[in-house]
């Protein structure tokens, strides 16, 4: 594994770049921000909501935005609704995991911190368990089923409302390093991003579920998705999601303070609404190398609130640590014992990059904090 040269980021990241300098996509897009003229990005997005504001008549929504009750959420909701009086429309999906206390309030305080309507999906609880069984055992991917709601749930939604100009906050790929790494404002292709790409319709089926259950997973045609206008929000912005956080609580958002101190991430306020879900985002780290604290310390170090070194450390102590309560949602929800569980997690760990040490631990072979200058 090789480590970028300005943040933390490992190389095994799908789809980061690094430059001859030994510098990743994601710092260089970020250095590079000093160049964009922002007024003009800001013009820009203006001329983009005039396009829109008030399409459907007086009173009725004309934007929708795909939110989680989240920060992020926060801050696109703040933009939408009052900096560029527009009248939207949100659209969640809920993973039906027990919620920790913050993710309760946050998803009821978006609403009424700014007046908008909530519109939010449950998928069924018993597909959402054969799935999860199965793609965890095979593919390590145990919330497949609800990360693709995620990604189709709002296109079909905007489509009834006809509100075309669908809102999303930061494009992942390219503020973070990914596959699809393009600076542009739409937001169209990103449901082909990998985080939930569409799975083959016959296994899913092998596995014993109701065909009608992968309804709102298909995507709408490329006729519908063609009407549709979804954008990015950070193409407009300078994207920061600390400084989304600050605004966030302004207006009344709750992090983890004295309710949880996750030990496997770098901060209290990224998603935090449920427990077992952050299973999922951590099995980055058998196959990858690297997990939350790895991907919190780069930005932090980006927006200068971190040195690199203070960052080996909080990556050493955290980003390896998967918290026990997440593990005890996941397997209460699924089913399994802890033992079963960490047997399945057992086998995904890469070996190319991973090895055992005396005492039975997978650690990783060239760990950031051992890094040869």
């Amino acid at each position: 594994m090789r480590y970028c040269k300005k943040c933390t980021m490992p190389d095994t990241r799908p789809g980061i770049i690094f430059d001859e300098n030994g510098v990743c996509t994601a710092c260089n897009h970020y250095e590079a921000r000093k160049n964009i003229d922002w007024e003009a990005r800001w013009k820009e997005f203006e001329a983009l909501c005039d396009k829109y504001r008030g399409c459907n008549g007086p009173g009725q929504y004309d934007c929708a935005i795909a939110a989680s009750g989240g920060k992020d959420s926060h801050f696109q909701v703040y933009i939408m609704k009052e900096v560029m009086k527009m009248n939207p429309i949100l659209f969640s999906v809920e993973d039906n995991f027990p919620m920790t206390e913050a993710g309760r309030h946050n998803l009821k305080n978006i609403s009424e911190a700014f007046g908008c309507p909530i519109i939010s999906c449950k998928p069924d609880i018993r597909t959402q368990k054969i799935l999860m069984k199965n793609m965890f055992e095979k593919y390590g991917k145990p919330t497949w089923y609800l990360d693709r709601h995620i990604y189709t749930f709002p296109l079909h939604m905007a489509l009834k409302f006809n509100t075309m100009l669908l809102v999303y906050g930061e494009n992942v790929s390219f503020e973070y390093g990914g596959c699809d790494d393009e600076e542009t404002y739409s937001a169209r292709g990103q449901i082909e991003n990998g985080v939930a790409s569409g799975m083959d319709e016959e296994e899913l089926l092998s596995w014993g579920i109701d065909p009608a259950a992968l309804a709102l997973t298909k995507a709408p045609s490329k006729e519908d998705l063609a009407r549709l206008d979804p954008m990015y929000l950070s193409y407009f912005l300078p994207w920061n999601s600390y400084k989304n956080y600050q605004l966030a609580k302004s207006r009344g958002f709750h992090d983890l303070t004295h309710e949880w101190d996750r030990q496997h991430h770098a901060e209290n306020f990224d998603q935090i609404d449920s427990r077992a879900y952050l299973v999922h985002s951590w099995l980055k780290y058998p196959k990858f190398g690297h997990a939350a604290a790895t991907d919190y310390t780069a930005r932090y170090i980006r927006y200068g609130m971190l040195t690199r070194d203070e960052a080996k450390q909080i990556i050493k102590e955290r980003d390896h640590n998967l918290d026990p309560l997440s593990v005890r949602d996941f397997c209460e929800f699924v089913g399994y014992t802890e033992t079963e569980f960490w047997q399945i997690i057992d086998k995904f760990y890469n070996r190319d990059i991973f090895e055992k040490d005396h005492c039975g631990r997978w650690v990783l072979k060239n760990p950031i904090w051992e890094e040869k200058e």
